[in-house]
């Protein structure tokens, strides 16, 4: 049985569902390829080009993003699954995360407050409307629970699922870096603030860094989006 012409491939790809899962495995493959290849620098992030690939390829392709995620949306499904699996980790070092119980409590307390107040308060000096606060208020928070959070507080969900991307791949690019800066080494504190910060995608770089990092990163990331989903709507008609 003789292969199929590349242009037969590309018109079955173009009419079936599974083009946008193609795209989407090749757009990272290439990212994470540029990003090896760099060196690993920080601004290389394999999430920012990936996304940057993939909407360039949607809009000179003139697809719909509803069309795209109708192949894609079996990447979606995975992340469910993956983020369940965080838990094997951190029972890996859960003795560790109960001795260390008052200082990550306060570190969460400090990190969501911080995280919510200086988005409002920032947004505000730069003349945002009540609408725009709302919607970078819950940026730290992973996205599903941070456009949920939108929603009750009055903000635009898809402009704060733009947003929490955003600070999540701004938070992997830079927070090591500054992290190390600040002359923290602990791999427990840094990735838990890596957690806090820059939700999954900051976890995805915790990781990367090491197992332990990656384990605080996600129990910081579970931890902040309860605490965010619980007092963000109870303080919103005064922070607000």
């Amino acid at each position: 049985m003789t292969p199929a012409p590349l242009n037969e491939l590309w018109v079955y790809l173009a009419t079936s569902p599974l083009l946008g899962l193609t795209l989407t495995l090749l757009a990272y493959q290439a990212a994470h390829h540029i990003y090896q290849r760099s060196g690993q620098h920080p601004l290389a992030n394999p999430v920012l080009i990936a996304v940057a690939i993939l909407g360039s390829l949607l809009w000179l392709s003139d697809t719909a993003y509803e069309t795209y995620f109708a192949g894609a949306q079996f990447v979606h499904f995975l992340l469910g699954p993956a983020t369940v699996a965080l838990a094997v980790p951190l029972y890996t070092h859960f003795r560790q995360v109960r001795r260390l119980l008052g200082p990550l409590t306060l570190a969460l307390l400090a990190g969501s407050s911080v995280a919510i107040v200086s988005a409002v308060l920032i947004a505000r000096a730069l003349g945002a409307s009540a609408v725009i606060q709302a919607s970078l208020a819950p940026k730290s928070v992973t996205t599903p629970i941070a456009m949920g959070i939108a929603e009750k507080i009055g903000g635009l969900p898809s402009l704060t699922a733009v947003l929490v991307i955003f600070t999540g791949i701004l938070g992997a690019a830079l927070g090591p870096a500054l992290l190390r800066r600040a002359g923290l080494r602990d791999p427990a504190g840094n990735g838990f603030a890596m957690g806090i910060a820059a939700h999954g995608v900051g976890t995805a770089r915790a990781f990367q860094l090491n197992e332990q990092s990656g384990a605080f990163a996600a129990l910081a990331m579970g931890l902040n989006g309860l605490f965010t989903a619980v007092l963000l709507p109870a303080v919103a008609h005064w922070l607000l």
